[in-house]
């Protein structure tokens, strides 16, 4: 019948199967290469997703594919180059950085069989693929985490989408827990103020701490996201972390398209407008994402920054995000493991010993089950 789920099995599922927990962080996504061949397939998948673009369906994918992917994948493609690293993708290189430092955070904490995995919502590894991928090794347990630090519809909100899909399709899926966000947590709060403090030692202090976070439609925030009032909480925390006033520390969104209204003041118009009354130097964090990427490392460290030389300032120095320092992940498991209360796996006293006894008993009732029928 159309519409009907192909089942995912447990092919091969024994009873000496160790039951495991997972932890699955979850990133926006990345083409595989800086070429304008591979960034059309992931801006399709990206732009196609009405999480992110609520305009009606069809008059959108004619706009997206009679006119968008025409012409942006050529333009993304030399801004991806611009950051490309040998290792590939900053934004996936250092999004698996974090999962293994998460995951030898975790082993370090609790002794039970944790697993740590990556996802991508747009291109690969796919969100439906390491889904199934870790039902396969056993995991009865998941707890998702998106890498958004404010929840937004458009991109949180769109990976709950996605977990949901991939578990249409799983035949006994695992037991399910899901992170919103993390935008007023104290340990990332703290990790903030700690990555600016130690930027101000090594390379001295700007006039301003500019805070840049990702823009959406204003629309949207008006139909009910709260990505604008977690935006503004993050920034207030933040400050009172430095000990700084709204004025040392403005707040900004970037990465505006189209000509709708978008959350504002925008980063763009905010720097030049610095650069116009006589600031020389500033300094530019973006608090709203986990680990560096196009929006951090081009559009702010580059394109903003010679917006603001081009219109009178000196130095737009960029504060790194986050990515894979101690602080973050000590950060992570702090959240992970208050939000995983009561699963086994992730039990202090977690005994390995009981649990391989748990598996044989398990199995003689199975073999017996199997001698009776």
């Amino acid at each position: 019948m159309p519409g009907t789920p192909n089942y995912t099995g447990l092919a091969g599922y024994s009873h000496d199967t160790v039951p495991q927990a997972a932890v699955l962080l979850v990133n926006l996504g990345t083409p595989e290469a800086p070429t304008a061949a591979a960034v059309r397939p992931y801006l399709a998948e990206f732009l196609g997703d009405p999480r992110v673009i609520e305009y009606p369906r069809l008059l959108w994918m004619l706009i997206l594919h009679g006119v968008i992917l025409r012409i942006r994948p050529k333009r993304s493609a030399h801004a991806y180059a611009r950051i490309w690293t040998p290792e590939g993708s900053p934004l996936r290189v250092g999004s698996e950085a974090l999962a293994t430092a998460l995951q030898a955070e975790l082993g370090r904490r609790r002794p039970g069989p944790v697993r740590v995995a990556l996802a991508m919502r747009y291109g690969q590894p796919s969100v439906a693929d390491t889904i199934a991928q870790l039902q396969r090794e056993g995991v009865r347990r998941l707890l998702v985490l998106p890498m958004y630090p404010q929840y937004s519809a458009t991109s949180t909100g769109s990976v709950f989408d996605a977990v949901a899909d991939a578990f249409k399709g799983l035949r006994w899926p695992p037991e399910l827990r899901q992170i919103n966000d993390y935008h007023a947590e104290p340990g990332y709060i703290a990790a903030l103020a700690e990555s600016v403090r130690a930027h101000w030692a090594a390379n001295g202090r700007g006039e301003k701490l500019l805070m840049s976070f990702h823009g959406i439609p204003e629309s949207y925030v008006k139909r009910g996201d709260p990505y604008f009032c977690q935006c503004h909480a993050t920034a207030r925390l933040l400050r009172e972390a430095l000990g700084l006033t709204a004025d040392e520390a403005p707040m900004s969104f970037q990465s505006r398209v189209g000509r709708e209204r978008w959350l504002h003041p925008y980063t763009d118009e905010t720097v030049k407008e610095m650069g116009a009354k006589g600031i020389k130097r500033i300094d530019a964090i973006s608090p709203g994402f986990a680990v560096d990427c196009l929006e951090t490392l081009e559009e702010i460290a580059m394109q903003n920054g010679d917006f603001f030389r081009e219109a009178g300032g000196e130095t737009l120095t960029y504060i790194p995000c986050l990515n894979a320092t101690p602080s973050h992940v000590a950060t992570i498991a702090d959240l992970v493991l208050r939000h995983a209360q009561g699963w086994p796996e992730f039990a202090e006293d977690y005994d390995p010993v009981a649990a391989a006894d748990r598996r044989a008993a398990s199995r003689e009732r199975a073999r017996r089950a199997a001698g009776d029928a």
